[in-house]
């Protein structure tokens, strides 16, 4: 047992080493991508989770939408903080690869019972979701942010769906 890739740079952060100190600590992207380091369930094979989410999406069971949105501003977000700083930040490619974000992406946060509804709210849960995953992982005290962000959107998707309705079946109303 031992320290997941995030907890080593959350701790290495906090003691005053740089990234560039920490890249000796942690395993490359190979391995991160196919599985070949510790962590907990969900966390190690990237290409796994993928395959699985590629295969719900052939079946039509989930949209691209939320994970794709999830994904990709979590990608945006540590890009710019890493852009601010790439000494106290860690480039977004270790984000999207690292703890359980793919899991939490393409399994959790597409739950069809707790996410939104339709194609404009999924963006903006998913977005909301990557954005509250690297507050809590660069601001907050936890290494890993995922669930919570997501527990966090699922309360707001009443709202979501308030502010964006799907359009209603049956007959068209026309005023006039």
């Amino acid at each position: 047992t031992g320290p997941t890739t995030l907890g080593i740079v959350k701790e290495g952060i906090a003691n005053g080493e740089t990234v560039s100190q920490l890249y000796t600590k942690l395993p490359d992207y190979t391995q991160m991508f196919m599985g070949n380091i510790g962590g907990s369930l969900g966390e190690v094979s990237a290409i796994a989770l993928i395959i699985g989410g590629m295969y719900m999406l052939y079946k039509k069971i989930i949209t691209w939408h939320l994970p794709v949105s999830y994904l990709l501003s979590v990608f945006i977000f540590t890009g710019a903080l890493y852009l601010i700083n790439p000494e106290i930040y860690i480039d977004p490619l270790f984000h999207l690869l690292a703890g359980g974000l793919m899991l939490g992406a393409i399994y959790m946060a597409t739950d069809m019972v707790t996410s939104p509804m339709t194609y404009m709210g999924m963006l903006v849960f998913g977005l909301g979701c990557g954005i509250l995953t690297v507050l809590i992982r660069i601001f907050g005290a936890y290494p890993e942010g995922v669930s919570f962000a997501i527990l966090i959107m699922n309360a707001c998707v009443p709202l979501i769906n308030r502010g964006f309705k799907p359009k209603r079946f049956g007959e068209v109303i026309k005023n006039g």
